[in-house]
């Protein structure tokens, strides 16, 4: 199980969310330029990998999300975009989930074979705060997409989508605080009143994590612990499933019924984490069971990271 393709690395800021960036922060502990944009040589055909019996490693009905070191509309990117497309054309049994801080960018990167669009993509905006959901929803609302969501992470400050959920066409919002070097406080309050906003609109909310800096009844709660702010927004029964979200896959062959989807696995491990709602599921590498055994502890889901220890 394969749940993140990066067919290049590094970013340029453009907004309040990228202050304190993971991928700058995780760059510099490896003495590294976020700032620096580069093909991912050894990674970019990754969605078409085979195994040695000749079949694809990732799963039809998977979801990949794509470029968590950059961003897919980057300008930088433009020279290898339309080669990762035709990927995923390929991969067309596969859920692409495509992130942007740039969708006024993305009417003029799409194939000249988009049509009104493809049906294994998902395509999301970041939403940080009131400010960015002005200046993005709107884009997100009139792109040509079948499948829409928004990631308010990191969550600095309170919003209302309200607007742009009544519109019918969002399927999912996940929300999550910060993290790492420079976080700002997360307040529970802002959490709330966006999951009631989707309750209200029969959008599917997920709470993944806190974030380090957590603010709950006007106390500051101190979680540098990534396994401890899921389990808290898990704790928390703020997550939500909507209405369905349904992508008509299909492969050379056509159309894949539902039996021969992947499914996620979760573990016991994993009934306690705030990001079950929208994961990929476990990787069932044996890891989390052996730290068990030797520590007494069960492992921790990294929300961030979309992958199980």
């Amino acid at each position: 199980m394969h749940d993140i393709w990066n067919p290049w690395h590094g970013c340029t800021k453009i907004s309040e969310g990228c202050e304190h960036c993971y991928m700058y922060f995780l760059d510099h502990q490896r003495g590294q330029d976020g700032a620096q944009i580069r093909r991912v040589a050894g990674g970019f055909n990754m969605p078409v990998k085979k195994d040695r019996r000749g079949y694809y490693k990732i799963q039809s009905g998977e979801r990949v999300r794509v470029c968590m070191n950059s961003d897919f509309f980057l300008a930088e990117a433009d020279p290898w975009r339309d080669e990762a497309w035709q990927i995923m054309k390929k991969r067309s049994d596969v859920i692409f989930f495509l992130l942007t801080k740039r969708p006024e960018r993305v009417a003029a990167c799409l194939p000249a074979d988009w049509g009104t669009s493809w049906e294994n993509i998902f395509f999301n905006v970041t939403v940080e705060n009131q400010k960015r959901a002005e200046s993005r929803m709107d884009w997100l609302l009139k792109l040509p997409f079948q499948h829409k969501g928004v990631m308010c992470a990191p969550l600095i400050g309170p919003v209302d989508l309200s607007p742009w959920l009544a519109s019918g066409q969002i399927e999912q919002v996940i929300c999550g605080g910060e993290n790492y070097d420079g976080a700002r406080p997360c307040d529970y309050r802002w959490v709330q009143d966006l999951g009631a906003q989707c309750r209200r609109a029969g959008v599917t909310f997920n709470f993944i994590e806190t974030g380090s800096v957590f603010v709950k009844d006007g106390k500051t709660y101190p979680l540098p612990s990534k396994r401890l702010q899921s389990e808290m927004a898990w704790k928390s029964g703020l997550s939500f499933r909507g209405r369905p979200q349904i992508f008509h896959l299909e492969d050379e062959y056509g159309p894949i019924p539902p039996e021969r989807l992947y499914q996620p696995y979760f573990g016991p491990h994993c009934q306690r984490c705030g990001g079950q709602l929208t994961c990929n599921g476990c990787t069932r590498c044996g890891r989390c069971e052996k730290k068990q055994a030797t520590s007494g502890h069960s492992s921790r889901l990294d929300p961030s990271a979309g992958k199980k220890d």
